[in-house]
C-alpha cells in the first residue's frame, strides 16, 4: 500500500502521470482558433459589411456618434486590427502582436459601451471577455500547434515578447482614447 506522500511524488509535474504538454497546445489552440476567428469575423462586418455588419460606411458613423474624429478612418483601422489580430491569433502568427491588436481594440469597445453595465447586450461581458483571451494569449503564447514556431525569435516564446506587446495595446489604446471626444 502505497502512503498519500509517495503518490504526491509520484504525481508531481516531472513525473510521467502529469499533464502531457500536447494537452496545453491542443487547449491553447482551440483558444486561438475560436477566439481569433470571432474576433475576425467582428472586423469583417466592419471592412465588408458581411455578417450583418455595417461596412466601413456604417461603422464610422457609428465611431463619429461615438465621440471619435474621422469616423471612418477610425472604422478602417479598428476592423484591421480585429480582422488582422483575430487571423493571426488563429494561425498562431505574431501571437504576441496579434493580442494586442485585439487588446487595444477591446479597450475602446469597453469605453464606448461604458457605462452600460456588464451584461449583454448594452454590457461589457463580450469584450472583457476578448480583451482577457487575447492578453493571456500574448502573455502565454500561441503553444506548439503554431505558426509562430517557424519564426526564428518567436518560435520560444518569452513572456517579455508578451508583456512588452501588451503595454503597445496599451499605450495605443490610451493615445487612441484621447482623441476621443
Amino acid at each position: 500500500m502505497t502512503s498519500l506522500l509517495t503518490r504526491s511524488v509520484a504525481s508531481s509535474p516531472a513525473s510521467p502521470e502529469s499533464t502531457s504538454p500536447h494537452a496545453y497546445d491542443v487547449g491553447l489552440l482551440i483558444l486561438r482558433v475560436t477566439l481569433g476567428l470571432t474576433i475576425a469575423a467582428h472586423g469583417a462586418q466592419k471592412l465588408f459589411g458581411w455578417f450583418g455588419g455595417g461596412g466601413i460606411e456604417g461603422t464610422g458613423q457609428y465611431f463619429t456618434q461615438s465621440g471619435y474624429p474621422s469616423g471612418e478612418t477610425m472604422a478602417v483601422i479598428a476592423g484591421l486590427s480585429e480582422t488582422l489580430g483575430g487571423l493571426g491569433l488563429a494561425l498562431g502568427l505574431l501571437t504576441p502582436l496579434a493580442g494586442a491588436a485585439v487588446l487595444g481594440t477591446m479597450i475602446n469597445a469597453m469605453a464606448v459601451k461604458w457605462g452600460g453595465g456588464f451584461f449583454a447586450p448594452q454590457g461589457i461581458e463580450y469584450e472583457v471577455l476578448l480583451l482577457a483571451g487575447a492578453a493571456g494569449l500574448a502573455l502565454t503564447g500561441p503553444g506548439r500547434i503554431a505558426v509562430d514556431r517557424f519564426l526564428p525569435v518567436l518560435r520560444v516564446h518569452r513572456l517579455v515578447h508578451g508583456a512588452a506587446a501588451v503595454l503597445l495595446a496599451l499605450v495605443a489604446a490610451g493615445l487612441v482614447l484621447l482623441i476621443r471626444k
